[in-house]
């Protein structure tokens, strides 16, 4: 199995990170990003996220090299639940990354942040994603109708979530 490590993520990661995210095949990204400039505002906002206990994201490394990206939101409104997304690199799909990645982000929100409650939303077209959750031992609580919106479009999604 490959080895996965979570870092903090950094400016300097966005070229990358804009590759992985701009390949065609790459269907589910909820986060609209037009450029690399796009990419670079997004990771500078990253400091002032974690002061204000809003979101922790980190980059995906296997064997030093960045292949996706995942972080923990806070809800604003119960502190006390956080939401998990991640994205991996076409070339390392099924190769249980998201679900290393997965893990280690799960960790981090309840043993670090105090999370009572985790949970990962994914288009209901998302298999790989759903695999993953399920994986972590996530529980399927239902379907949120057009719960995501990517372009101009809106989709169902399923709600997996796990409590401590």
């Amino acid at each position: 199995m490959t080895k996965v490590e979570l870092r903090p993520q950094a400016v300097s990661d966005a070229k990358r990170f804009y590759q992985i995210i701009k390949n065609p095949n790459f269907e589910f990204m909820r986060i609209p990003l037009d450029s690399i400039k796009d990419e670079i505002k997004f990771l500078k906002q990253n400091a002032s996220r974690r002061r204000k206990n809003f979101a922790y994201n980190y980059t995906i490394l296997c064997d030093g090299e960045i292949v996706g990206g995942c972080g923990i939101k806070i809800d604003q409104h119960r502190t006390f639940n956080g939401e998990i997304s991640y994205f991996v690199d076409q070339v390392c799909w099924g190769r249980g990354i998201a679900t290393q990645a997965v893990k280690k982000l799960e960790k981090i929100g309840f043993d670090e942040l105090g999370l009572k409650r985790i949970e990962i939303i994914m288009n209901v077209s998302h298999k790989a994603s759903e695999k993953a959750a399920i994986k972590c031992g996530y529980k399927k609580e239902g379907v949120m109708k057009k719960a995501i919106k990517t372009g101009k479009s809106y989709y169902d999604a399923f709600l997996y979530a796990k409590v401590k």
